[in-house]
């Protein structure tokens, strides 16, 4: 049986799924969390084959958590979400996801993302390979001028909490850093897209369905 631990902060969702996985009887789900510091003590702890998270969790966003564990080859961390934003595929792909699907998917997706990611190899939501080549292409053409291009994995978790509504103090705590270090981010990341308010910084996230309107 290939062993999953499952990590999504909506309780319903998180029952619904464990009840689908071991229905199956393929799967065997060893562990549930609701936060970032629960998938990184969990996969650790118990060294599952599967990984099953949420990118928009509380505690440690699902970029942080995928960049501490990259280094934890014997798990494999699909993720699981409603965030369809192309550069978030790449980069959660980038910095270690072996599988990013949706979650209006159907079953028979999250099946055969699971078994794929189990057996090394990579999987995406057949809706969002087109976007996510375009995105790639456009960066090789680009030559990676495009100012998201150029933000950290780090910028990118910061930009999102911060076009969410928390503040420095906030994004430090969940992120387990200093306050000084997401004012740098902070700036950094505006100075690279553009932006010079927190009005133009929730814009932008807006338009590029970083955060939902």
């Amino acid at each position: 049986m290939i062993s999953i631990v499952l990590v999504e902060n909506q309780t319903l969702i998180r029952e619904g799924l464990r009840a689908l996985l071991e229905r199956d009887g393929e799967f065997d789900v060893i562990g549930e969390g609701a936060d970032g510091q629960d998938a990184l003590r969990l996969a650790q702890k118990l060294k599952p084959n599967i990984l099953l998270m949420e990118l928009l969790i509380p505690e440690l966003h699902g970029l942080e958590v995928l960049r501490r564990l990259k280094d934890h080859e014997q798990t494999r961390t699909i993720v699981l979400s409603s965030h369809s934003n192309a550069s978030y595929v790449i980069e959660s792909l980038k910095i270690g996801a072996a599988a990013y699907i949706l979650k209006h998917n159907t079953s028979t997706e999250l099946f055969e993302a699971i078994r794929t990611a189990n057996a090394g190899e990579h999987f995406i939501s057949k809706e969002l390979r087109n976007c996510a080549l375009e995105l790639t292409i456009g960066r090789h053409g680009r030559n990676g001028k495009n100012g998201e291009d150029r933000l950290t994995t780090r910028e990118r978790v910061v930009l999102e909490l911060a076009a969410e509504g928390f503040s420095n103090a906030e994004i430090a705590s969940r992120l387990t850093i200093s306050r000084r270090t997401v004012e740098s981010h902070r700036a950094s990341l505006m100075q690279k897209l553009g932006l010079k308010s927190q009005t133009d910084l929730v814009r932008y996230a807006i338009r590029n369905q970083i955060i939902n309107a």
